[in-house]
C-alpha cells in the first residue's frame, strides 16, 4: 500500500494517530497531506490542497468544515457520531441536576461565608434558600433520538422520570437501542405540551436553525427547562431570554457560551464541555483515524457527511478504484462502458447516491494505467478518480 501523510489541524489523542499503520506519518503542514484530521478549527476559508482525499472530523459536528466545497472538490469528509455520545450523556444529566436544585447557589454561599466560624450551624438555616426538585417524577421530552438522544432517554428512564422522545428520521439501530418504556411523541408539539424538561439532540441544519422560537416555547409548560447541548444555533436566544424574564422558563441550560447566552438571566452555561473528557476524545480520536484510513486504503466510506456509504472490504484483485460523481443520468454506464473500452474486466462494483453526489467504488482485473486515469477525469460529472 502507499505511503501517506496525515495532517492534524488540533491536537488528536496519540491513541487515535497510533492506529495508523506503518508507512502512515504526521505532516508538519496540510500541503501534501493526503488527510486532514480535526476537531473545532475553523476550516471554512482555509484553501485545500488539490491531493487532498479526505477529512475526518474528531467530533459530530461539522458546521467548521466548507462542505459543499469539499464535495465539489471530491474531498470527503467524515465525522464520528456517537464517540462522545456518553460523555455528552452524562452532561446532559448533570444539567438537569444543576437545574433542579440550587447546587451552584449553594456553593457560591459557602464559598461567601467561608470566614464564618459557626458556618456549620448557619448552614441549616440558609440551605433552605436552595431547595430544588427531585427529576423522579418529572417528564423530560427528547427532540433527536440519534446516538447522543438515546442514551439520555434511557438514562432519564432509570432515574425514574417519564420520558417522551421524537425523531421523525430515528435510524433502525437506534429504534433497537431505545428503551421500550420511552413514549413515543408524533411531534415536536407534543413534546412541548408533556415535558417538564426539554432537551434537543439534532444536527445543526440550515432547517433547524432556531427551530426552538417564541412559537415552540409558547407551547411549552409553564416553568420547563430547556436544555441545549446540541448547538446554540438551534435555539433563538433571544426569545428564550423574554421567556425567562417572563417566568414561562424555568431554566435554559446551555453548553454554548456567546455574547446572549453569557449574559442571560436564570441561565446556567457551561464551557462547551459535552465532549471533553479523555474518554470521549479518545474515541472520537480512534474512530476517525480508522475511518479515514479504511477510505485511503481500501476506497470504503463510513459515516460520511456528503458522500454515501459504501464498504467492499479489501481488494482482493489487482486494482480498485474510487470514482467520486454527480448523481446525473446515465453516470453509471459511462462508467462501465469505460472500463470495458480500455479492456479492463470490472470484477467487483459497489455504486450508492446521496442526494446530488454518487460515489462508484470498483474491483478491476489489471492495473489502471495512469493515462487511463486522466482519461476518465474528463468525463462529465466526474469530480474525482483515484487508484487504490
Amino acid at each position: 500500500m502507499k505511503d501517506r501523510k496525515i495532517y492534524c489541524l488540533n491536537n488528536i489523542a496519540k491513541v487515535g494517530t497510533d492506529h495508523f499503520r506503518a508507512g502512515y506519518e504526521l505532516a508538519d503542514s496540510m500541503d501534501d497531506a493526503a488527510g486532514v484530521l480535526v476537531r473545532s478549527a475553523d476550516m471554512k476559508e482555509m484553501e485545500f490542497p488539490k491531493d487532498l482525499r479526505a477529512i475526518a472530523r474528531a467530533g459530530a459536528g461539522v458546521n467548521n468544515i466548507p462542505i459543499d466545497r469539499c464535495t465539489e472538490s471530491g474531498i470527503v469528509v467524515f465525522n464520528t457520531p456517537g464517540a462522545n455520545a456518553n460523555s455528552v450523556k452524562e452532561l446532559v444529566l448533570c444539567g438537569m441536576l444543576l437545574a433542579s436544585r440550587d447546587v451552584n447557589g449553594g456553593i457560591r454561599w459557602v464559598k461567601e461565608n467561608a470566614g464564618d466560624a459557626d458556618i456549620a450551624k448557619t448552614t441549616e438555616k440558609a440551605k433552605k434558600a436552595f431547595a430544588g426538585h427531585e427529576l423522579a417524577g418529572k417528564s423530560i421530552g427528547v427532540i433527536g433520538l440519534g446516538a447522543i438522544g438515546v442514551l439520555v432517554a434511557n438514562a432519564a428512564l432509570s432515574l425514574g422520570m417519564k420520558v417522551y422522545g421524537f425523531d421523525p428520521y430515528m435510524s433502525v439501530k437506534a429504534a433497537w437501542n431505545l428503551s421500550p418504556m420511552v413514549n413515543h411523541a408524533e411531534s415536536a408539539e407534543a413534546i412541548y405540551a408533556h415535558s417538564d424538561f426539554i432537551t434537543i439532540h439534532v444536527p445543526a441544519t440550515p432547517a433547524t436553525k432556531g427551530m426552538i422560537g417564541a412559537e415552540a416555547i409558547a407551547q411549552m409548560k409553564e416553568g420547563a427547562v430547556l436544555l441545549n447541548f446540541a448547538r446554540d444555533s438551534l435555539v433563538d436566544e433571544n426569545a428564550v431570554a423574554e421567556a425567562l424574564k417572563a417566568g414561562k422558563l424555568k431554566t435554559y441550560v446551555s453548553d454554548f457560551p456567546n455574547p446572549v447566552s453569557a449574559q442571560m438571566e436564570k441561565a446556567i452555561v457551561i464551557p462547551h464541555l459535552g465532549a471533553s473528557t479523555e474518554e470521549a476524545e479518545d474515541n472520537c480520536a480512534v474512530m476517525a483515524v480508522e475511518q479515514m484510513q479504511d477510505y485511503l486504503d481500501n476506497g470504503n466510506i463510513h459515516n460520511s457527511v456528503n458522500f454515501p456509504e459504501i464498504n467492499l472490504g479489501r481488494c482482493e484483485t489487482e486494482a480498485r478504484v474510487a470514482i467520486l460523481h454527480r448523481n446525473i443520468p446515465n453516470m453509471l454506464s459511462q462508467i462501465t462502458s469505460f472500463f470495458g473500452s480500455q479492456g479492463l474486466n470490472i470484477e467487483n462494483l459497489a455504486n450508492k447516491s446521496r442526494g446530488n453526489y454518487a460515489y462508484t467504488l470498483l474491483d478491476i482485473s489489471h492495473p489502471m494505467p495512469h493515462d487511463v486515469v486522466e482519461q476518465f477525469k474528463a468525463i462529465d460529472g466526474v469530480l474525482r478518480v483515484r487508484r487504490i
